[in-house]
């Protein structure tokens, strides 16, 4: 119980790790009329949590049971970062992978992160932050079905955080939203939770879409 209550206060959106700075093409989606309605804004939230479902648990199945820092390793971080075709989602994805990592090396010193970062560094690899989240963690000695669930309550908060930031919900319907939608949890852990990574997919390419057009918001809350 103690190391599920210490994972929960590490994934509190109280810790600096950068993600309440990235709306992941939510204010573009609202910039640009993409998302109008409530029901419009749920069914972006489904196709969101579909997609880092199927993309990130893959990966992240597979890196927490791949050998630590050896070959196989080096081919998954690879194959992540040509998933990332978005620029400013590849930079989002960089930074906050670096900023995990330094804020769980100081939770953690004996867990030999700074091993894994000098890994990284050594074959030019970026650090991205579901790599990050799961070796980190993985060496810290949590589970990886709770890493999985965290992952994707962190996704759903952040999502219904930017909504809020941006005026589009108050904090009690946010709130309610996300109580809601956790109900879908179960069954995306059920379909990906143990895919390999060779098996994950990018499902809503209107995603990618949104991410692209944050460049041309001429005024922005969020950096992506």
């Amino acid at each position: 119980m103690s190391q599920f209550v210490r994972l929960l206060h590490l994934v509190d959106s109280a810790l600096p790790t950068g993600s309440f700075a990235y709306s992941y093409g939510l204010e573009s989606s609202f910039t640009f009329g993409l998302i109008k309605t409530g029901s419009d804004f749920r069914q972006h939230l489904y196709a969101y949590l579909q997609q880092v479902a199927s993309l990130e648990l893959p990966f992240m199945h597979s890196c927490f049971n791949l050998p630590v820092l050896g070959e196989e390793l080096h081919e998954l971080a690879e194959e992540y970062d040509a998933q990332l075709l978005v620029p400013t989602l590849h930079r989002a994805s960089v930074t906050q992978g670096k900023t995990w990592l330094k804020l769980l090396t100081t939770f953690y010193p004996d867990a030999g992160l700074p091993e894994l970062r000098a890994w990284f560094d050594a074959r030019q690899l970026p650090l991205h932050f579901t790599l990050s989240f799961t070796l980190a963690l993985k060496q810290a000695g949590f589970p990886l079905a709770d890493l999985q669930a965290v992952y994707l309550h962190m996704a759903l908060r952040d999502q219904l955080s930017a909504a809020i930031r941006l005026g589009f919900l108050g904090p009690l319907e946010g709130h309610r939203l996300q109580h809601d939608f956790y109900a879908v949890f179960e069954h995306l852990l059920a379909c990906f939770a143990h895919q390999p990574y060779q098996e994950a997919s990018r499902s809503a390419f209107l995603l990618d879409t949104t991410q692209t057009l944050h460049e041309d918001i001429y005024s922005k809350l969020f950096q992506n």
